[in-house]
């Protein structure tokens, strides 16, 4: 190992033994489960936005975007990145304040114990089909975010893939487990400024290891569709065309946020809601800057692996590793530095697997043991199953990222249009329609995630070449739409309790 190595392994085990410490600080806020799943809905409006948005982002942002784009997929990274950035500005807009002051209302602290007190549902059935909707989903994503570890250190250093998959798992248990959702939050915030800085750092080198901006632009315009929003570049096979409707179905990632458990538990948590409008603006200016940084990153790849200044890769989603790697080679200080951009991806990846894992460990602790079995245990207790539970689920995931060879993006798109669709018109309709009851919020939850499966993996394959093979997201969100009114219409209409809480609740929002 040489001296560049050395200085980018220091920075980066510095960066996770900081991340270690605040676990350490905030475990001894953790006086009850409420602090540890909600952090006492004590959150500001700059940790709310950063951590939202840290927490969404995950890996993919700076390894499945830019390889997207690197590989010729332009079209589908600036689609998605629209889509979600629209997503974001709405989701703030429209649900954050009233589901912060709904949560509070009915004292719910986990989405699924907000459906079950939004409708009523003592037998907490909803309860406990969200949480196993939780785990089926959040468990690969977080498994992609431990296989995004080991592939970073597998590429930097040759090291073996589980090993280095396994040590980042560990220092994210550690410090989810001792200090719950503020420490995930805080971690987050810091995490977000980390995967700014490298994003630029990154941006600017590869443009200068192309040859200059003008050279990276005469790379990517010789090649027909590269840097196109309605075709996609194949390579020696040409270019296919990216139609209306499938782009459509990508700008349908912004509906994924509607119904992603891991953000909607920060606007459950954010102190004064009247904070949320700074909170949304600063959000939105992250996220647009962000996607449009990492897609430029894929593009400028595309120039250094052109220019010779880094070899052909395999997988395209080790760009942004490869360059950090040639940004050691030039001192010390830039190995530091290339430490810290490194430090980055780790930050994306755990500022995702973190919150996953808290989402994903409420729902077996409250939802499923408190909420559903009617298990009762003491504060003391309740958190120590709190902790066993993000070790277990952490362990599952594990076992599932032993494949090095997975695609981050394809498994995060995957997970994001199963919460998307099981949860976002779920939120939406018990949010701002009043006649929603309990059935309606079953059959929507079971249709979407159903129909997730059933179009991926059946519609999508049989109807290959047709317009039908489209993002999975947007078709079942529909479904899911329609299944909540027909069914919330046909039948018993929700109880006078519940249409006054709703009407009290709107009456403070309006």
């Amino acid at each position: 190992m040489n001296s560049a190595d050395i200085c980018i392994l220091i920075a980066i085990f510095a960066y996770l033994a900081a991340m270690i410490v605040i676990g350490v600080i905030y475990s001894k806020k953790n006086k009850s489960s409420d602090d540890f799943y909600l952090g006492g809905r004590k959150l500001g409006p700059v940790v709310t936005a950063m951590s939202a948005e840290a927490s969404d982002m995950s890996s993919w942002l700076l390894m499945g975007l830019p390889g997207l784009a690197m590989a010729g997929s332009f079209a589908e990274a600036s689609w998605t990145a629209i889509g979600l950035a629209i997503g974001t500005y709405l989701n703030f807009l429209i649900v954050a304040k009233r589901l912060r002051r709904y949560s509070s209302r009915i004292d719910a602290i986990t989405v699924p114990d907000f459906f079950s007190k939004r409708f009523g549902d003592n037998k907490s059935i909803l309860s406990l089909i969200s949480a196993l909707i939780i785990i089926v989903f959040f468990v690969p994503y977080t498994a992609s975010g431990f296989s995004a570890c080991g592939k970073l250190f597998n590429t930097l250093f040759g090291m073996n893939y589980v090993t280095a998959m396994l040590i980042s798992a560990v220092v994210i248990v550690l410090y989810t487990t001792l200090g719950g959702f503020l420490a995930a939050s805080v971690t987050d915030l810091i995490q977000s400024i980390i995967m700014t800085v490298a994003l630029v750092i990154v941006l600017i080198f590869g443009i200068n290891s192309a040859g200059g901006w003008d050279q990276v632009v005469a790379n990517v315009s010789s090649l027909d569709g590269f840097v196109s929003l309605t075709k996609t570049y194949q390579g020696a096979e040409g270019v296919a065309p990216y139609n209306g409707l499938t782009i459509a179905s990508t700008l349908a990632w912004g509906l994924g946020y509607f119904g992603m458990p891991h953000i909607l538990l920060r606007f459950m948590a954010i102190e004064d809601p009247k904070k949320l409008k700074a909170s949304r603006r600063i959000a939105v200016i992250w996220v647009v800057i962000s996607m449009a940084a990492a897609i430029l990153i894929g593009i400028v790849g595309f120039g250094v692996v052109k220019s010779g200044a880094i070899a052909e890769l395999s997988d395209t989603e080790r760009i942004i590793v490869a360059i950090a790697k040639l940004i050691s080679t030039h001192g010390i200080l830039p190995a530091i530095i290339a430490g810290f951009i490194l430090a980055g991806i780790l930050a994306a990846t755990m500022s995702t697997a973190d919150s996953q894992l808290l989402a994903a460990s409420s729902s077996v602790s409250q939802n499923i043991m408190h909420d559903f079995f009617g298990i009762k245990l003491s504060e003391k207790k309740a958190m120590i199953v709190a902790r066993i539970s993000v070790i277990v689920i952490s362990a599952i995931a594990v076992f599932m990222s032993l494949n090095e060879k997975s695609s981050v993006f394809k498994v995060v798109s995957f997970a994001w249009a199963g919460f998307g669709a099981a949860f976002g018109p779920v939120v939406l309709f018990a949010l701002f329609w009043r006649r929603m009851n309990k059935w309606g919020a079953l059959a929507g939850m079971i249709t979407g995630g159903v129909m997730v499966f059933v179009w991926k993996y059946v519609v999508a394959r049989i109807f290959a070449d047709t317009i039908l093979n489209i993002y999975e997201l947007l078709p079942a969100f529909i479904f899911a739409c329609i299944a909540i009114v027909v069914v919330s219409l046909i039948t018993k209409a929700p109880d006078n309790e519940a249409i006054e809480v709703f009407d009290e609740v709107k009456l403070i929002n309006d």
